[in-house]
């Protein structure tokens, strides 16, 4: 059963990518623009001089790319019957921090393993980036731990 991230899911994502029409450096130093996005859907990469985009256009790119990475790689990964929120939080969970760190993610072991509770936890522990704990990736995890469990 394939299952599609809800305007909830989306919201989270939205409320903690934050929205640029113009590109900026990510702390990691990346080209970004729009919800997070590095990569346009054409598969041509985030210049620091490329034009300002619409909300809207951000949106659908957000979207695109959900439903054709993040989204999938829950979907493929997951072998259990999970609840809408579960699902959100595991896209979430892997659109800020990678596919790769889903898949080798004792989160994603717990999840397929039923053990809900366990699982939850499990998010807290990515919570740093360069060595540090960044007070917005705590609220973050904590906001999908969260939606994780409701």
């Amino acid at each position: 059963l394939k299952m599609e991230i809800s305007k909830n899911g989306l919201d989270l994502i939205k409320s903690f990518e934050g929205f640029s029409s113009k590109p900026y450096l990510c702390p990691a130093g990346v080209p970004t623009i729009g919800y997070g996005t590095t990569l346009y859907p054409n598969g041509a990469h985030v210049k620091m001089t490329d034009k300002p985009i619409r909300e809207e256009d951000a949106v659908s790119i957000l979207r695109y790319w959900i439903d054709r990475t993040y989204g999938a790689s829950v979907n493929r990964y997951i072998q259990k019957d999970i609840t809408q929120n579960q699902y959100d939080a595991l896209v979430s969970f892997a659109y800020n921090l990678g596919v790769g760190a889903l898949k080798s993610s004792t989160l994603l072991k717990r999840v397929n393993k039923g053990k809900n509770k366990k699982a939850s936890k499990e998010f807290l522990k990515w919570d740093h980036a360069g060595g540090k704990r960044l007070a917005g990736l705590t609220r973050r995890r904590k906001a999908e731990a969260t939606m994780f469990l409701a």
